[in-house]
């Protein structure tokens, strides 16, 4: 009790009457420290932890109420400030997420990818049609079984990405692997290849081969580092620029 007033900032004598309380209504049990039969551990019944779920969708259900009635505008620019505070709060240091596909993201990928590619590489508008049509064939075709994609998250923002997609019942293909320029430098894309890899094995591929640029030499760096080997290479004139297209290959 002592360390969850301390935690709480509550007044000793005030937590005590609040938890006699809670005792008498058969919500919380006492048991003796192990280790010290001076202290006393508190934890919740069954019937507390009824209680307790039944509070917390109380006020889920008053949160979506007075949210509700907020236009989109406003609900957005409350969800930002409660980012705001939280950033100042953790220092920024909030979890990067990694998650499915979602309404949306297509459009922020294509968008990317095209944006990116451009101002870095000198890629024309055919390299955004490209990824257009990757995107358009894996929401139409999708194996849920043998395909994923993984969306680089935090705080509501998207990060990068990275996709497994099923060339053959033995081989999977890595594509549409991306970060954007803040997201680099800080193990997103190691993460992203990680999972990308180990839901291939886990699906039962045998291989994964993607297909890069020679250009794109940090991306062809953070490949080589996880055991990916080149096994083909080609000169060609793509995207309005000349590049050295490489394909690679891991054995899983």
């Amino acid at each position: 009790a002592r360390l969850l007033a301390n935690d709480l900032g509550l007044d000793e004598g005030y937590l005590s009457r609040i938890l006699a309380k809670f005792a008498k209504s058969g919500w919380l049990l006492r048991e003796s420290d192990p280790k010290d039969r001076r202290k006393s551990i508190l934890r919740l019944s069954e019937t507390g932890q009824a209680q307790r779920k039944t509070y917390v969708d109380e006020s889920r259900q008053k949160i979506e109420q007075t949210l509700s009635q907020s236009d989109t505008i406003n609900r957005a620019q409350i969800v930002a400030a409660m980012v705001t505070i939280r950033n100042q709060l953790t220092n920024g240091n909030t979890e990067v997420l990694l998650r499915d596909l979602r309404p949306g993201d297509s459009g922020w990928l294509i968008q990317q990818h095209a944006e990116i590619y451009q101002r870095e590489q000198g890629f024309d508008e055919g390299f955004e049609a490209l990824v257009a049509e990757i995107l358009t064939g894996y929401i139409r075709n999708r194996n849920p079984a043998k395909e994923r994609a993984f969306i680089a998250e935090r705080d509501g923002a998207r990060l990068g990405s990275v996709f497994c997609t099923r060339q053959s019942d033995e081989i999977a293909k890595l594509r549409l692997f991306l970060l954007v320029p803040q997201a680099r430098g800080l193990g997103i894309g190691k993460r992203l290849l990680e999972a990308c890899l180990g839901f291939a094995r886990a699906q039962g591929y045998k291989r994964m081969v993607l297909w890069t640029a020679k250009e794109l030499g940090a991306a062809c760096a953070l490949y080589e580092r996880f055991g990916f080997k080149v096994t083909a290479t080609e000169n060609a004139r793509e995207f309005g620029i000349d590049v050295v297209n490489l394909t690679y290959e891991i054995e899983l």
